[in-house]
């Protein structure tokens, strides 16, 4: 079955950095983009990032863009997000998604603590 499963949360201070991974299994991970969504305390789920299925294209909502890179490898069924210059409001539950469907991993806590 389907399985996405985030690595690489933890505390952080701000203006830190931190890498999130997504490993994928159970479909062809080549044929789908990947989202990066958070959940932020009081906030509703938003997405952080976005790539494409080859890899080749990108997005980013303003909140994160140029601060936030996402990037594929299919050859190693994973994604990651590079988070780079984190604020305190970065804190939030992240989670990775099989664009396109209902397919999600179960979460990644970041907290951005002094």
């Amino acid at each position: 079955q389907v399985q996405l499963k985030e690595f690489g949360g933890g505390l952080v201070q701000p203006g830190g950095s931190l890498t999130l991974s997504c490993v994928a299994s159970g479909y062809p991970f080549s044929q789908h983009g990947i989202s990066w969504y958070r959940k932020r305390p009081g906030v509703p789920r938003e997405l952080a990032a976005w790539v494409s299925s080859s890899g080749l294209n990108t997005d980013y909502p303003d909140s994160t863009k140029g601060r936030f890179t996402v990037a594929k490898d299919n050859a190693k069924s994973t994604a990651t997000l590079q988070m780079n210059n984190l604020k305190p409001e970065d804190t939030a539950v992240y989670y990775c998604r099989r664009s396109g469907t209902e397919d999600w991993g179960r979460g990644t806590q970041v907290t951005v603590s002094s």
